[in-house]
């Protein structure tokens, strides 16, 4: 397959998962800002949103304050946010349009229906009325994207290299929102609290949850009550948890193993080596050596990952 090809549908699932990942992360926090809680800790959980893409800085340029409508706006409908639902959904349909020979009609028809009824959408006002929709609406498209994407492309290369873009993009999202989700709890998430405190804790672990579709699944595995160290666990390293980081890395390796060449071994050696990690790692050594510095160390790594990929079968990254 041409790189170039590649790169088009390498970056097209990136971009679709992106869009998904952003209107999952705008939901839970557009539902925790509707419960009780102080302005200082509804600012908090705005700001870890833009924390969580790295744009703390462009928003700050572009808005005075961090309100729930300047965030939302910045996310969704902003064209100079290379990381708003808006430009993630244009991003992945031009990268379609390109590569319309490698894709089936399904596939192009649902990219491009996709992007014209999100700009109609902004325009009859159905965002404003209704962000909750208009969240679940953009989740529906991608996953509705993803499901004619498996069930009716070719299983070649076109097909692995879709693939690998959706689950290291998954994988980077779901290490981020961790990150940001454990370090705005506080450094006591672990310890005893009273009962209004549990109250608080329980609809923030589960507005967690339920970002990830992983309520259900939660109670399912561990049939308990909700504890932070069980959401860190389930979410790095079950397996069976579609979006857990273990879970993304197995899809990452086995669909590059598919397309391996002369020149990816060392590329494929180092996703094997982080699937390694997640497959024999265990919780409690995780959160003894530092949840944040593990999290962040895995961006490193799926970071470099991202680059070897470019490097090894796409168009590489520009320095």
């Amino acid at each position: 397959m041409l790189s170039r090809t590649a790169d088009h549908l390498f970056w097209m699932a990136r971009y679709m998962e992106r869009a998904e990942n952003t209107a999952r992360m705008l939901n839970v926090s557009y539902e925790m800002s509707l419960l009780p809680q102080s302005a200082d800790f509804a600012e908090q959980s705005w700001r870890g949103m833009l924390s969580i893409s790295e744009l703390t800085a462009l928003f700050s340029q572009r808005y005075s304050a961090v309100t729930p409508r300047n965030v939302m706006d910045f996310m969704v409908r902003d064209e100079n946010n290379l990381s708003s639902i808006f430009a993630c959904l244009q991003a992945a349909r031009e990268n379609a349009r390109a590569v319309r020979g490698a894709l089936t009609t399904e596939v192009w028809e649902t990219q491009n229906q996709t992007w014209l009824e999100f700009n109609r959408m902004l325009k009859a006002g159905e965002f404003e009325r209704d962000p909750g929709a208009f969240f679940e609406w953009v989740k529906f498209r991608s996953h509705l994207s993803r499901g004619v994407t498996v069930g009716t492309m070719l299983m070649d290369e076109a097909l692995h290299f879709l693939r690998i873009g959706t689950f290291l993009e998954r994988a980077d999202n779901t290490a981020r929102l961790l990150d940001v989700k454990f370090q705005s709890a506080g450094g006591d998430f672990f310890g005893s609290a009273g009962k209004e405190s549990q109250e608080v804790d329980f609809y923030y672990w589960s507005a967690v949850l339920r970002s990830v579709s992983g309520f259900e699944i939660y109670r399912k595995v561990y049939r308990n009550v909700i504890r932070p160290e069980r959401v860190a666990e389930l979410l790095i390293l079950r397996p069976d948890m579609p979006r857990s980081l273990a879970a993304c890395m197995n899809e990452a390796v086995a669909n590059l193993q598919q397309v391996a060449n002369q020149q990816s071994a060392e590329t494929l050696r180092r996703a094997g080596r982080l699937q390694s990690d997640l497959r024999y790692g265990r919780i409690d050594e995780i959160l003894a050596t530092g949840l944040h510095a593990y999290l962040t160390q895995f961006l490193d790594r799926v970071g470099d990952l991202g680059v070897g990929i470019s490097r090894d079968f796409l168009v590489p990254m520009a320095a």
